[in-house]
């Protein structure tokens, strides 16, 4: 084995875990669940050892069967597929490290087999998604993930998760629809599916094909907008995050959609690059991604539902990660990487601690989170950070990303976007304000509460991740910086 067969080898060891759990009996259940979290965990090292091969060496293409493209698959590590790599596995583990411990309160025994299935299925199929270098192999993983994301919201098994699990069925299916016909109509130009074999042909096809070429643009941006709830395009999410198991809703916030954001850029820079400059779609992405960043926190900030209010917030720092793609540029782009990680890591950490809460109380409404300072005071500790990381306090994490994605739209010339960044943060204080008023500042009746440690430490994890980038962020951002 060598080091260009990693990738392929974390893919194929998850998806081996997802064939193995289900055939774990009851007695063994506890070793499976095991076995999973030591898969990840093996990935994320897996992953640390393919970023610093990167950076010392540059970037890593594997050939699967040795067939090279265009004829065969290839899979790729770069700095940016790197970063991503290490975000994917290191957030899946703390996430996960949470669900061993307080899933079973949520979602009783028998689910929790199918529920590590569809995660460890879920984690091969992003990891998939952000090595891939050719359009329909990536489609395939895309539909793996959202599959297994429909079944992480639906293990729940009641009346509002499986509602929630049918509606975001149903629109990723219609997304999925766009993105196929977005990769038919490309390979019909073109004549390829790798990317950067499109990219060689995209000059010829544009000439030759104009129309497929714009038509194919669009349905992948609607596609893969979809799967990223990128507004309008958003609706499944905000009843999808909320009513799925605390692990799931810290799974799919802190990391699905923006995987699928992810996927969005490579597809534009590395294959359809040649056509951006007929087509302004990456003007088209900055303002949706504005109008995401705004609309989002206005409806985050009218909810009183906490998960909701959550769910609302992701819709706007998505829009925030788009806003950063779209403006392209070093600093732009570093940027909207960087966000990927810290507010992944900021909103597993607020979804954890909100569902710590929901757990011990029983409530949900923000109304209902007086005193909880005092009665919960880890959990809200954790909120508290995660809040203030999310408002771009510095030195906390979400400042420097924020920092950069201001700094890359002042760079392309686009005053107006910067100040829209700018608002954001003010925008999520606003809607933090009166959760953290009422846990702090107000006196509640309910006596102190109780939540395990087992539950407890994957929160602390992602709450002191979020300090040490803020105040360390020179690894990340080394992975993070494009050329």
């Amino acid at each position: 084995m060598t080091l260009n067969d990693l990738p392929v080898i974390m893919v194929a060891a998850m998806l081996m875990g997802a064939y193995i759990v289900p055939l774990a009996s009851p007695a063994r259940l506890k070793g499976a669940v095991w076995l999973a979290l030591g898969l990840i965990l093996a990935c994320f090292i897996a992953s640390l050892v393919l970023a610093w091969a990167v950076m010392s060496g540059g970037p890593i293409v594997y050939s699967l069967g040795g067939w090279a493209a265009p004829w065969g698959i290839e899979v790729g590590v770069d700095g940016p597929v790197g970063f991503m790599l290490g975000t994917v596995t290191l957030l899946s583990l703390v996430s996960l490290g949470y669900a061993y411990a307080g899933l079973q309160d949520e979602v009783g025994e028998k689910a929790l087999r199918w529920f590590w299935t569809l995660c460890l299925l879920l984690v091969a199929s992003m990891m998939g998604i952000v090595m891939a270098r050719d359009l329909f192999n990536l489609f395939v993983f895309v539909e793996i993930a959202s599959l297994a994301a429909c079944g992480i919201v639906s293990v729940k098994g009641d009346g509002p998760a499986l509602e929630s699990t049918l509606r975001y069925l149903i629109l990723s299916a219609l997304g999925t629809g766009a993105l196929l016909f977005g990769v038919a109509l490309t390979y019909m130009a073109t004549g390829h599916l790798n990317m950067v074999f499109i990219s060689g042909a995209m000059a010829g096809a544009l000439a030759r094909y104009p129309g497929n070429i714009y038509a194919a643009l669009g349905f992948i941006t609607v596609g893969l907008g979809v799967k990223a709830a990128l507004f309008p395009l958003h609706t499944w999410l905000p009843d999808a995050h909320s009513d799925a198991p605390t692990p799931s809703s810290a799974l799919l916030s802190g990391l699905v959609v923006k995987v699928f954001a992810f996927a969005y850029w490579r597809v534009l820079t590395m294959a359809m690059a040649p056509a951006l400059s007929a087509v302004p779609v990456e003007g088209f992405v900055v303002a949706l991604g504005a109008m995401a960043t705004v609309a989002g926190s206005v409806l985050a900030a009218v909810q009183h539902d906490i998960k909701r209010l959550l769910a609302y917030s992701t819709v706007a720092q998505v829009g925030c990660i788009f806003i950063g793609f779209g403006l392209g540029g070093q600093q732009a782009v570093t940027g909207a990487l960087l966000h990927v990680l810290y507010h992944g890591a900021m909103k597993a950490g607020l979804f954890l601690a909100a569902g710590s809460v929901i757990v011990a109380t029983g409530k949900r409404s923000v109304e209902d989170m007086a005193g909880l300072g005092k009665t919960l005071p880890v959990p809200m500790a954790v909120f508290l950070v995660m809040a203030l990381s999310m408002v771009g306090i510095p030195p906390l994490a979400g400042f420097n990303s924020k920092w950069y994605m201001v700094m890359g739209a002042l760079e392309q010339g686009q005053p107006l976007v910067a100040i829209i960044i700018v608002l954001s943060s003010a925008l999520t204080l606003v809607y933090m304000y009166p959760v953290l008023a009422r846990a702090y500042f107000m006196a509640g009746r309910a006596p102190a509460l109780r939540v395990g440690w087992p539950s407890q430490v994957p929160m602390l994890v992602l709450a002191a991740l979020v300090v040490i980038l803020g105040f360390v962020p020179a690894g990340a951002l080394g992975l993070a910086a494009v050329p």
